[in-house]
């Protein structure tokens, strides 16, 4: 077993604030985060996943009914994600789980299977969590996990999947969502809610602050290390303007997640009037209200690809195409007509026509007005550097050296 990390100690994960957080320039313990297009299933179908899982997350309530983790949501496989090798027990085994913004329970076995080691401890307690996308159900356990090369978490919560849907080609979910998240997820305690990972990095004094800095970078690759984490401050050598927080919204159910207010506009014209949303690494693609949707179709000509279900323009569309800004407080977060665009080197992992453009805005599936109403997925997360702050309740962007790139 990895000694513990020093008390107090901010560490970067590297994958592959008072209200500003610590800042990180250097740490000695690094985890890369990678992309991962998981093509195991045939061509993905980025549109069902995100609207399954969108569908999910619209319907938590908030409490122990069980409300997002039953119903007849159609279950599709993982299709992209960025990965995490963890390390659980002693003598740790890696497992690489996805991070997940949008949930808060970290569990394994879904390919590679569980290995006790003198560390494991089964607490006798049945977990399950439906994603709309996925699900697993199996056992508690508390056990050792290991991030980096020298950072352990003594008696963390694992779930180990006896059965898990959707998940092919990965080994389950480290959750860095809100604690809540976790509540109904034991099935004798709907009541209970379950310590995160970055709960007890906080409560064993290895972090100061719960806080998680994520910087993703664009790729036009299958698979590539192009991630990196950082709990309990940010790191400033992976932004270049100014982190810029606002908020958690108090408007459910996006006040359940990383959920804030924000308008949209594409060039000069309003598409979606400020409302509550979340942002969300579990979801590829950015999700509007489907008004907002039809107004952003409708302004760039764009039309509905029967393969892919994505939205396709011509390349003098693009050509045409205008900057679509997420006005967030005071700050505008722009994403330009290239960052609006679904890497064409990549379009024959979804289904799609090596020539074709196709654009990563996409249909919520619901109108306005719902209390979730847009999903930041991680095709805007690669263009800016996201901080989610549980210490101070707020989340932070700010531009990267990527923001304006062209790669796609």
């Amino acid at each position: 077993m990895f000694p513990a990390a020093s008390l107090l100690t901010t560490l970067l994960l590297a994958l592959s604030i008072a209200a500003s957080p610590v800042e990180v320039r250097n740490s000695p313990v690094t985890l890369p985060i990678a992309r991962r297009l998981n093509t195991s299933g045939g061509a993905i179908n980025l549109v069902q996943h995100d609207q399954s899982r969108a569908a999910a997350l619209k319907n938590f309530k908030g409490d122990s009914t069980l409300s997002r983790r039953t119903g007849s949501i159609t279950v599709t496989n993982d299709a992209v994600g960025y990965i995490a090798e963890v390390g659980v027990g002693s003598p740790a085994t890696n497992y690489y789980l996805i991070v997940d913004t949008g949930s808060s329970n970290t569990w394994v076995g879904a390919d590679t299977k569980y290995v006790k080691t003198s560390t494991s401890v089964d607490t006798g307690d049945a977990v399950e969590v439906s994603y709309g996308s996925g699900s697993f159900s199996g056992t508690e356990y508390t056990d050792t996990v290991t991030l980096g090369s020298g950072l352990t978490i003594a008696a963390q919560s694992i779930g180990v999947a006896a059965t898990s849907t959707g998940f092919t080609g990965v080994d389950g979910i480290i959750g860095i969502g809100p604690l809540i998240l976790t509540e109904g997820t034991l099935t004798n305690y709907p009541d209970t809610t379950i310590p995160t990972v970055t709960d007890n990095l906080y409560s064993q004094g290895i972090i100061s602050e719960i806080v998680v800095g994520i910087s993703f970078e664009p790729t036009t690759t299958e698979s590539d290390t192009n991630g990196e984490l950082t709990f309990g401050g940010v790191d400033a050598t992976k932004y270049t303007g100014t982190l810029a927080y606002t908020p958690l919204t108090t408007t459910a159910p996006a006040s359940y997640y990383w959920g804030i207010n924000e308008s949209i506009t594409y060039g000069t014209t309003t598409i979606l009037a400020e409302t509550a949303g979340i942002v969300d690494t579990g979801t590829t693609l950015i999700l509007l209200a489907s008004n907002a949707y039809n107004t952003y179709k409708s302004a760039t000509g764009a039309t509905l690809d029967a393969t892919t279900g994505l939205l396709r323009i011509t390349t003098t569309q693009y050509s045409a195409l205008k900057n679509l800004n997420f006005v967030v407080g005071s700050n505008t977060y722009t994403l330009t007509p290239n960052a609006q665009i679904w890497p064409r080197s990549l379009n024959t992992y979804i289904g799609g026509t090596t020539s074709y453009i196709y654009l990563v805005v996409n249909n919520l599936g619901t109108p306005s007005g719902e209390g979730l109403d847009f999903i930041n997925g991680y095709t805007f997360l690669e263009r800016f550097y996201s901080v989610f702050d549980t210490t101070h309740s707020q989340v932070g962007f700010a531009t990267t050296a990527y923001t304006d790139a062209t790669t796609n």
